[in-house]
């Protein structure tokens, strides 16, 4: 079960960090023994590591990227500004932030709720990392 993976260390445990699903997967499984148990039964190539990359590319983790700096400073100026109301065109320049930041494909919404609970929160977690 063992191959390429991610080399980032998580508090120097000397673990590596998973990128999608598979990775954790095949963490649970080494962890219980069960990985021995196949390759003792299949022998060394079982194929484990093919499917763990097939549900990494599947179910990644999702890691957002770098805000540019014009996306910078238009959160900081949206964050910082007294929001008791979104506008629709507001909504939608933060819906395009969020999709290029997060590769997703969501769009604007009439549900303030779900807009503040999604797009919103995550953004605005994304921010705060800037200014820490």
């Amino acid at each position: 079960m063992s191959s390429k993976k991610n080399t980032k260390n998580t508090k120097g445990r000397g673990r590596t960090k998973s990128t999608g699903i598979g990775d954790t997967v095949e963490k649970v499984l080494s962890a219980v023994g069960i990985d021995r148990a196949v390759k003792f039964i299949a022998g060394e190539d079982c194929g484990c590591s093919g499917r763990r990359e097939i549900l990494n590319k599947i179910f990644p983790y999702q890691k957002p990227n770098c805000l540019l700096e014009d996306e910078y400073k238009y959160l900081s100026e949206y964050f910082t500004s007294n929001k008791n109301s979104i506008s629709v065109e507001k909504q939608k320049e933060l819906v395009d932030i969020y999709n290029r930041v997060f590769n997703d494909k969501a769009n604007t919404t009439s549900c303030t709720s779900c807009f503040l609970n999604n797009v919103h929160k995550k953004l605005e977690r994304v921010y705060s990392e800037y200014d820490n």
